[in-house]
């Protein structure tokens, strides 16, 4: 993320020298970037044969999830939203290295999503394999004396819906393009298989449904100290330099102005309207055509 300071001058340098030339520059960058958030692989080429493919390549969950840039802010408003389930977090506390090794987490994340939206059938159910084999060993009891267990169906669920409506608002506010009411339909109902294949049982199909059943886990939620922990690490983020945090704190800010006001809430996050769309989504937007600008998303 510290490349950001560079695109502008990169861009400049584009318009005076080849297309080939600006071709090298930007994949450069791309490596870069990648590397600076933990993803040490550039991805293979994505399978565009629908009997193939584990997501139909026409599908709006391939737009949404290769715009880099609004899927960083949904990542983060995901971490933050998923937290405040006890349980799940408990899992994520105990069994979790996110604290050592941070990058190799996202890195292991954004495989997994890279794989399901752009991969084969085949290469989609190693991929949900592996992370279930994980899950068979995740479970235990919290120190309020409740257990927990990463195979339950209504916490694949929770981190499911946690996800996916992060995901869809991030690109809804930051994505290339305007996203009609159907496509966000679509994209929830073409986002539900991974759901249903990872174990969960009762997934929504539209925004509707999914705004339903993210409000019906509402009264289970709470700010548990596990989940206070996780909280701030995700706000202070991995990197050091005055330059990368700069950049990190817009994004952060812009995944915090993503998430439901009741959820900034809970997670005791200052909840300032005006504040966010003056100065919070410009600042965001602009970071977001930088990153675009390195990363073109599909349109």
């Amino acid at each position: 993320m510290g490349l950001l300071e560079h695109i502008g001058e990169a861009r400049t340098t584009g318009a005076l020298v080849t297309s080939s030339a600006e071709q090298r520059l930007r994949v450069s960058l791309q490596a870069s970037l990648r590397r600076r958030i933990g993803i040490t692989d550039n991805p293979p080429p994505p399978c565009d044969d629908p009997a193939l493919a584990y997501v139909d390549p026409a599908s709006i969950v391939r737009v949404i999830h290769s715009d880099f840039a609004s899927m960083l802010i949904g990542g983060m408003a995901s971490l933050l939203l998923q937290s405040l389930h006890p349980l799940a977090m408990a899992g994520v506390s105990d069994h979790s290295r996110y604290r050592e090794d941070p990058l190799g987490r996202l890195e292991r994340t954004a495989m997994f999503v890279g794989t399901t939206t752009f991969r084969t059938r085949d290469e989609a159910a190693d991929a949900i394999r592996r992370v279930r084999k994980i899950h068979s060993t995740v479970s235990g009891t919290t120190a309020e004396g409740a257990t927990y267990d990463a195979t339950d169906p209504h916490l694949v669920a929770w981190v499911h819906i946690a996800e996916v409506r992060s995901f869809l608002s991030a690109y809804q506010r930051y994505g290339a393009r305007t996203l009609t009411d159907d496509e966000a339909d679509c994209y929830v109902a073409d986002m539900a298989q991974v759901a249903l294949d990872l174990g969960a049982t009762l997934v929504p199909q539209s925004v509707a449904e999914l705004d339903a059943h993210l409000d019906a886990f509402r009264p289970e939620l709470s700010l548990s100290a596990p989940a206070r922990e996780a909280r701030n690490f995700v706000l202070k983020g991995v990197r050091r330099a005055p330059h990368e945090m700069a950049t990190y704190s817009v994004l952060s800010a812009a995944a915090q102005g993503v998430l439901p006001p009741w959820a900034r809430r809970q997670l005791h996050l200052p909840l300032l309207p005006l504040a966010d769309r003056l100065s919070v989504q410009p600042a965001a937007r602009l970071v977001a055509t930088g990153i675009r600008w390195v990363m073109p998303p599909l349109s």
